[in-house]
């Protein structure tokens, strides 16, 4: 039990940066909408960092409302005639709004500005990704290993695929590897899997057939991870700083890495390949961040503030009402059908929406304490 007296230090420790992170990555997601709201002429009631009750806030020219509340973890644009922060419309007060006051009403406006306003937030947290890694590239650099297997370890999947030390991995199931980071970022996500490898060994092209062994990876926070595993080392590498151009293609190309590997690891858990065990809540992102700021500093904790926007922008994509990719996925219907479902429909998609969001909220954060628990147990 004396991990109690340490609560003060892990509040700081972990806590605090885990809110500045999160408040940064929302605040640049909400301000996605207002600002294409604004440029579209939609009048917007409030913008708040936070749910719940209102803590601290003002009114600007314009009527909006900017306030922190009390609960931080996450925020909202509402627009006026919203009935709540998800922009769920209040049925009775649009119909009982006269016609000459439907201007700058965002469910009165045409589907195309509603479009742009809802995706201009996750748009917001993939660009803010790509300048984050971009500046980061430039400023501190990044890691530039080749892929090549320095050593192959006795016994490993790679020494049974037919890998050799020397041999250098050109391309797995298609896909083109550059760096040795590259390579990881497919194998740990491919246990269990038949990868189709083409090798490059003293200048001969050969086709090898992996397939990583599942394994248990200890983590920064006294955890494992359960991951895919070659068993070979990399040569060493440098830390070699970007040009700005470069640095915005190498940004752009790990925000598309993040997204395809977080896709594919919702693929394999969909069939069973991954274990929810890996499914982090707000609890893990705490642990994270001050285990980041503890071994990396600042820059370790902007880069993973990256990546949240990363995985941020793409959650807020998929197709759950109540989400951004539920309201753009009831706008294409309205596109094909000519009009949009009616609000008894809307009403209970966007109910199952926050069940579901609340469901999986409920999850993640036992996973968490069951992530903690252990740790405590084992320590």
């Amino acid at each position: 039990m004396n991990y109690l007296a340490n609560i003060p230090s892990i509040l700081i420790d972990n806590v605090v940066p885990a809110l500045v992170v999160l408040t940064a990555v929302v605040f640049v997601h909400e301000m996605g909408h207002f600002l294409v709201a604004r440029w579209c002429g939609i009048k917007v009631a409030a913008f708040s960092i936070g749910f719940g009750r209102e803590l601290f806030g003002f009114t600007d020219r314009r009527g909006t409302r900017w306030k922190i509340s009390a609960v931080p973890l996450g925020g909202y644009v509402r627009f006026e005639g919203d009935d709540n922060a998800a922009s769920i419309p209040d049925p009775e007060v649009l119909a009982a709004t006269p016609p000459s006051e439907r201007e700058g009403l965002f469910h009165f406006s045409p589907l195309w500005k509603r479009f742009l306003v809802v995706a201009a937030g996750p748009a917001s947290n993939f660009f803010l990704a790509v300048l984050v890694f971009a500046a980061l590239f430039v400023l501190v650099g990044r890691p530039h290993i080749l892929p090549i297997a320095n050593t192959v370890m006795p016994g490993s999947a790679a020494e049974q695929a037919g890998i050799e030390p020397g041999d250098r991995i050109v391309s797995v199931d298609g896909r083109a590897i550059e760096t040795f980071m590259d390579l990881q970022g497919i194998v740990m996500l491919a246990a269990d899997e038949k990868l189709a490898l083409v090798v490059d060994r003293r200048g001969t092209e050969i086709e090898l057939t992996a397939t990583p062994e599942r394994q248990e990876m200890p983590d920064r926070l006294g955890g494992t991870h359960k991951i895919g595993v070659l068993g070979i080392t990399g040569p060493a590498g440098e830390f070699r700083r970007d040009d700005p151009l470069t640095a915005l293609v190498e940004g752009g190309r790990e925000t598309v890495n993040i997204v395809d590997r977080t896709l594919t690891y919702i693929g394999r858990l969909l069939r069973g390949r991954e274990s929810t065990e890996q499914l982090s809540g707000p609890i893990r992102i705490g642990q994270v961040s001050g285990a980041v700021v503890s071994s990396g500093g600042i820059p370790g904790l902007i880069y993973l503030a990256a990546v949240l926007s990363v995985s941020i922008g793409l959650f807020n994509l998929f197709p759950v009402p109540m989400l951004d990719g539920g309201h753009l996925f009831f706008y294409l219907i309205e596109a094909v059908r000519g009009r949009p479902l009616s609000p008894r429909v809307q009403d209970l998609g966007f109910r199952i929406g926050f069940a579901l969001v609340i469901m999986l909220f409920i999850f993640v954060t036992f996973n968490d304490i069951a992530n903690i628990s252990g740790i405590f147990v084992n320590s």
